[in-house]
């Protein structure tokens, strides 16, 4: 495998979202008096935003808008309107104030010591510059598909993520825990990592925890994967 990029997939390969959004839920219900399953509202806000924004083109809005737009409607869902406008902010702000997984800041400037990386997103740069500073990740570059104007798994999502580092996609390792997102990066000439990330979901795991095709690398973290690539690059 001749790699010259090692491409993230961030939202949920790289930061605990499930983790965040219910420490987040849960601190302001208390606020509240309100008691909830906050993991399942966590995973319920999470597949209205997943919905709205996978494969959009040139939509005249971004992640952050879509999070803003589907936390009312989950709310209102499980009838959470004693939340005011200021907890409705203060649990949209969480997703900028993500942490990563705690297995990923070493592991990626590892990586980065013999490749470029690059974190390929559908969420927005403003957040993953936040959450990049947050948690201490040097990315070569962000590439979010509110850039690009198509968004994962459009075929041209990939295709330009590529040609703006003037790279081969059989140049470029894709790595993430979804499954939809490798299989169309292999459709587009990538190679694949799938990265277990059996929490994603919170207690009940994600709705893919396993490879459904056979991807390039299979990990169970990112330091076996890390050490894969540097025997591989010595």
């Amino acid at each position: 495998m001749q790699l010259k990029a090692i491409y993230f997939d961030t939202g949920g390969t790289v930061l605990d979202w499930h983790g965040g959004l219910v420490q987040a839920l849960s601190r302001i219900g208390k606020l509240r008096s309100v008691e909830r399953d906050w993991h399942v509202l966590a995973n319920d806000w999470r597949r209205r935003a997943m919905k709205r924004i996978v494969g959009q083109i040139a939509p005249n809005f971004n992640m952050d808008d879509v999070h803003r737009d589907t936390l009312a409607e989950a709310l209102h869902a499980f009838d959470m309107e004693a939340f005011s406008p200021s907890d409705r902010q203060a649990l949209w702000q969480t997703w900028h104030e993500l942490d990563a997984w705690p297995d990923f800041a070493a592991a990626l400037n590892s990586m980065r010591a013999k490749l470029p990386v690059v974190s390929f997103t559908m969420l927005p740069t403003s957040l993953v510059v936040d959450v990049s500073r947050r948690n201490a990740l040097n990315w070569d570059a962000i590439i979010s598909c509110e850039m690009i104007g198509h968004y994962k798994p459009h075929p041209q999502a990939y295709a330009t993520a590529a040609r703006w580092m003037n790279l081969a996609p059989a140049e470029i390792l894709m790595v993430a825990c979804h499954n939809f997102d490798l299989n169309a990066a292999h459709t587009a000439g990538f190679r694949t990592a799938f990265v277990r990330r059996p929490d994603e979901w919170g207690p009940k795991g994600p709705p893919d925890p396993h490879p459904n095709m056979a991807y390039d690398l299979v990990e169970d973290g990112f330091s076996g994967l890390a050490l894969r690539l540097a025997a591989m690059h010595t």
